[in-house]
């Protein structure tokens, strides 16, 4: 690996050199970060406390908060480092590490939509089976194989990104190690290895769109045969499933899915894919579901009253 790169640091180029929207865009990632930490660790707390813990919805749910805390704190914290500082920089190895874990935290989160989406869907599609398909074995198949397809993924770019050669100047005109940006900066014809990441990443990222777009215009279609009150219910759990397979899939969609080449909107675009969309994600879990905000109330008011009562 050393005969492949002379220098041990890539330089950040950042979101902007202007100083007055760096500090205005400071104070926003940290309300935005703080406000997802908090967001998801109180879905998380509240469904391991609940009896919501044993449907298979909240189960995937609860993964879906981890891997969306983990995912966005591969970026974020140094984002928001880097917005105080002039001169950006992130070691070689931070680098390959932040190509890995952003792959793997983000196809993981791909698989756990979809799974979710199925879970959705028998529930609907086949209610008097739903408790035998979706039981907890088949629920931790799931969880399992979107971990290990995660992993399959983001080892393929990962040991991609590795094996380019970079050449001075190592500047990546991004805010974080991506393997576009990275392709941009190595020293060596990549338009093969691009049109690979596009078949690699943006038709996996197509694909798994198209399927939930499909198994939720399924879904649509079976409601109508339902009640008035069944069919309000399951809207309102499908409506925020929808929100956030859009939120997430559109500007990865976007991104990986075209030509190997980058432009300035990708900043933008990937700001929403990682971290504007997991933070919505407890909101929109949340303010749409009664059960959620029922069983939020319920543990952290018998939290609040035991340790008053304990004082």
């Amino acid at each position: 690996m050393e005969s492949q790169r002379n220098f041990s640091e890539f330089i950040l180029l950042g979101l902007s050199h202007d100083q007055n929207l760096q500090i205005f865009c400071f104070v926003l990632f940290l309300f935005c970060y703080v406000a997802l930490l908090v967001g998801n660790l109180l879905i998380l707390i509240s469904i391991r406390c609940s009896p919501l813990y044993n449907q298979p919805m909240y189960y995937f749910l609860i993964h879906l908060s981890l891997i969306d805390i983990c995912y966005t704190s591969t970026v974020t914290p140094k984002l928001i480092a880097d917005l105080l500082v002039e001169r950006k920089t992130i070691s070689y190895g931070n680098c390959m590490l932040q190509v890995f874990s952003m792959h793997f935290f983000g196809s993981t989160e791909i698989f756990i939509l979809t799974a979710m989406a199925f879970d959705r869907y028998v529930a609907i599609c086949k209610p008097l089976h739903y408790m035998i398909i979706m039981n907890r074995t088949r629920c931790n198949f799931l969880v399992l194989a979107a971990w290990v397809g995660g992993a399959v993924h983001s080892f393929h770019l990962f040991s991609t990104a590795i094996s380019l050669p970079f050449c001075v100047p190592n500047k990546i005109d991004h805010y974080f190690c991506d393997i576009f940006p990275l392709l941009k900066v190595a020293c060596t014809d990549t338009y093969v290895t691009g049109v690979i990441m596009i078949v690699f990443s943006g038709m996996v990222a197509l694909v798994t769109f198209v399927v939930l777009f499909v198994s939720y215009g399924i879904i649509l279609f079976t409601l109508r045969n339902h009640s008035t009150e069944g069919r309000r219910k399951a809207l309102s759990t499908c409506w925020s499933h929808i929100s956030v397979v859009v939120l997430f899939f559109g500007p990865v969609v976007f991104i990986y899915l075209r030509p190997p080449t980058t432009f300035p909107e990708d900043k933008v675009f990937s700001l929403l894919y990682t971290i504007i969309a997991p933070m919505f994600n407890p909101l929109i879990y949340t303010l749409r579901n009664t059960e959620m905000k029922h069983v939020m109330r319920k543990v952290w008011c018998q939290t609040l009253f035991s340790k008053e009562a304990h004082d």
